[in-house]
């Protein structure tokens, strides 16, 4: 095997073994993808070396790719099935759409800067993945193409101060959305669920996952601190 290549690998492997287990990522599926899936493809060549680091990537228009735990722990927590439609805000480099669209059926995939759409679009097609979507576009509106469709699965790919409540409005019957929730320096990941009890009444189930903190995307939705 060609040096190079054996250096990344087991480079993705230390990063899986030393970074990913010990985050309670053990779905061997999630796993799998993550040896797949080559992360580093999915980086700019300047910033390639970062790919396997425990920390945020920076991307262009001053953006960052989650750290690979994060990344991990949310893809794992939607518990994707095969014929799942999802949506995702905020599409990157397009490596978190990889993902999820090798355990859904098709993903859409929102960004908000055509330039990072354009690299996004490029990743994705060099990678061999045609059943993810690249929109252009805030995906935080509630009056979006995206809005008015269901979705078994959403994740939003950044943080935001609260939900918003379209969002949760799109989850299918038994829908999950994962997002990091809060503000520096109180951030955490929750999962929303739709639920159906025995009797067939529905609700809403919230868990918070972990702390943690993040870039908010742009646009995210605010709350108002004011008191009268």
């Amino acid at each position: 095997m060609n040096p190079t290549v054996l250096n990344l690998e087991l480079a993705r492997s230390k990063m899986i073994e030393q970074q990913i287990r010990p985050w309670d990522v053990l779905d061997p599926q999630v796993l799998e993808l993550l040896r797949d899936i080559h992360r580093e493809d999915f980086l700019p060549e300047h910033h390639q070396h970062l790919a396997f680091v425990d920390m945020e990537v920076p991307l262009p228009e001053h953006q960052v790719m989650l750290a690979p735990k994060i990344e991990a722990r949310l893809l794992q927590e939607l518990n994707l099935k095969s014929d799942d439609q999802v949506l995702e805000i905020g599409t990157g480099s397009g490596f978190m759409a990889a993902l999820l669209s090798r355990l859904s059926a098709a993903v859409v995939s929102v960004e908000k800067y055509p330039s990072l759409k354009a690299l996004a679009e490029f990743n994705l097609a060099k990678a061999g993945i045609s059943n993810v979507t690249v929109a252009q576009g805030n995906g935080l509106l509630p009056d979006s193409p995206w809005s008015q469709k269901t979705f078994d699965a959403i994740v939003l790919s950044g943080a935001v101060e609260r939900i918003p409540e379209f969002l949760i409005q799109c989850l299918s019957a038994q829908g999950r959305l994962v997002a990091i929730v809060g503000t520096a320096p109180i951030m955490q990941a929750q999962l929303i669920e739709r639920v159906t009890a025995a009797s067939g009444s529905r609700s809403l189930r919230t868990t918070t996952l972990f702390e943690t903190l993040t870039l908010a995307l742009e646009d995210a939705p605010k709350i108002s601190h004011f008191r009268f």
